[in-house]
């Protein structure tokens, strides 16, 4: 039976890593988010490149749990925000 406790948690291992990959490959426009708090950096001229695709992906990799956490705080942020804008304009 120890087998297939380590097939389970290889599998469990993989589906962490899987998810992590997919989730900076589907954020990386909105990164700012996820990092610094809510505002958005300063781009690079030439916008956009593979490798810093490729280097977002590997920190959410691991690090997805952190992020999501990061990026929630963020969008609580941003929602107070646009209250308090909601309320001083009416």
């Amino acid at each position: 039976m120890p087998f297939i406790r380590e097939i389970a948690l290889n599998i469990y291992i993989a589906v962490f890593l899987l998810f992590g990959t997919v989730f900076g490959l589907s954020t990386f426009s909105y990164q700012h988010i996820f990092s610094e708090g809510p505002y958005k950096g300063d781009t690079t001229q030439g916008g956009s490149t593979l490798g810093a695709r490729v280097l977002w992906a590997m920190v959410c990799t691991f690090l997805w749990p952190i992020m999501v956490l990061t990026g929630l705080n963020s969008a609580w942020i941003l929602a107070k925000r646009k209250r308090r804008a909601a309320v001083t304009n009416h």
